[in-house]
C-alpha cells in the first residue's frame, strides 16, 4: 500500500528466500571476500570479452539464487533486472538464458534496490508468488563505456571510484523463511549540476539524502529505528558529503550505524580502488552477500539500504549535460518477531 508520498509499505511482508553473489578477484581480496558465494580469479571468467564475462556473472548469480531459494527457474514468475551496459544487455542476455518472464529496468547503480522494491511489490500485491531481482557490473565494461578503456591507462583523480565486478540476485516470495522486505521509498531525480564522470560520489550524495529524508517522513521514523543504514556506492567522497548534508538537514543519523557499500567492499589502504567502490554490483553483492548474512545471524534486526545511481550516458556526457542522480531505499527486517 502507498505510505506517505513516495513510499510503499508491504503488509504481507514478502520474504527473501534465496540470494547469491558472484564477484571478481579484487572483490574477493577485499574485507568481505568470505561472504560471497563465488569468487572468480580473473576478470574474463574464461570468456572472449569483458561484456561476455559480465553476462556470465549474472547468469551464475541468478541460477544460484534460484537454487538457494529451493526453487527451479520454472517456478519463478518474473525476473526484474538491469545493469550499466547500453540497453541493459547483460541482464537481457541472462534473461534469455533463464527463460523467465522478464522486466528490464535501468536505475544505474540504484538498480539493485529498485529491482528488490519492485519484486517485493509484485509479491506483496499477489501478482506473483516468486520473483527474482538481480543486477551486475564489471569494472572493465564500465570503464570502457563511461570513461576510458582500461587499456588506455589514464590517470584517475582522487574522487574517482572503482566499478565493482560482481552480480547479486535475490528471490522474493510470498511465503517462506528468511529476511522480510517491509517497505520501500522510490527516489526523485536530483541534479546538482555536476558534470564530472570521475566524481560520482559528489553527484549522488544529494539524491541519497533526499530519499532518506522522504523515507523517514513517509514512515514517521527516525534513523534510530534501524540498526544499520547503508548507502549504495557513494564511496569516500560521497559518504563525507552525505554526512554533511544529513547534519545540515538536522537528520539525527548519529542514532544508528551509517555506512556505505562502496567503502565496505574494498580496503582502500591496500587495494587500487581510489575513493572506493561503485557500480550496480556494489550494493547488490554487499547487501546480499554480507549484510543479509549478519541480519540472519542476528547482528542486525532492521536495516535500510539506499542504493544510489548516476543516470548519465556516454551520449549525455558528450553533449555536456550534467549528471541526474537517483536513490531508492528498501527496508529489510530479520523476520524474527
Amino acid at each position: 500500500m502507498l505510505q506517505g508520498y513516495q513510499s510503499w509499505a508491504f503488509q504481507n511482508r514478502p520474504v527473501i528466500t534465496g540470494v547469491a553473489t558472484v564477484v571478481g578477484p579484487e572483490e574477493g581480496a577485499g574485507p568481505l571476500g568470505d561472504d560471497f558465494d563465488i569468487v572468480h580469479g580473473d576478470m574474463l571468467l574464461q570468456q572472449e570479452s569483458w561484456e561476455k564475462a559480465e553476462r556470465q556473472l549474472m547468469d551464475e548469480a541468478a541460477k544460484l539464487a534460484v537454487e538457494n531459494a529451493g526453487l527451479t527457474k520454472e517456478k519463478v514468475q518474473f525476473y526484474v533486472g538491469g545493469d550499466l551496459m547500453n540497453q541493459i544487455i547483460s541482464s537481457t542476455f541472462a534473461a534469455r538464458t533463464l527463460a523467465i518472464p522478464y522486466i528490464g529496468i535501468f536505475g544505474a547503480c540504484s538498480t539493485s534496490m529498485e529491482g528488490l522494491a519492485l519484486a517485493a511489490m509484485l509479491t506483496d500485491a499477489g501478482y506473483a508468488n516468486d520473483v527474482m531481482a538481480g543486477t551486475c557490473s564489471h569494472n572493465c565494461t564500465s570503464e570502457k563505456q563511461f570513461r576510458y578503456p582500461t587499456e588506455y591507462g589514464s590517470q584517475k583523480p582522487p574522487t574517482a571510484q572503482y566499478t565493482v565486478t560482481g552480480a547479486g540476485a535475490a528471490v522474493v516470495s510470498r511465503n517462506g523463511k528468511g529476511p522480510v522486505v517491509t517497505g520501500a521509498t522510490i527516489g526523485r531525480v536530483i541534479d546538482m549540476g555536476i558534470k564530472d564522470p570521475f566524481n560520482m560520489g559528489a553527484a549522488m550524495a544529494p539524491a541519497a539524502v533526499d530519499t532518506m529524508q522522504a523515507h523517514f517522513k513517509d514512515f514517521d521514523r527516525e534513523p534510530g529505528y534501524y540498526d544499520l543504514i547503508v548507502t549504495g556506492d557513494l564511496a569516500k567522497v560521497g559518504y563525507d558529503i552525505a554526512n554533511e548534508l544529513l547534519i545540515k538537514h538536522k537528520i539525527p543519523i548519529h542514532q544508528t550505524t551509517y555506512n556505505d557499500c562502496g567503502l565496505m567492499i574494498y580496503d582502500r589502504e591496500k587495494q587500487p580502488v581510489i575513493a572506493g567502490g561503485s557500480g550496480c554490483g556494489c550494493s547488490a553483492v554487499v547487501t546480499y552477500g554480507h549484510i543479509l548474512k549478519k541480519l540472519i545471524k542476528g547482528d542486525y534486526r532492521k536495516i535500510l539500504v539506499i542504493a544510489t545511481g548516476a543516470l548519465l550516458s556516454p551520449l549525455s556526457f558528450q553533449q555536456g549535460e550534467s549528471i541526474p542522480c537517483i536513490a531508492h531505499a528498501v527496508a529489510i527486517e530479520s523476520g524474527v518477531n
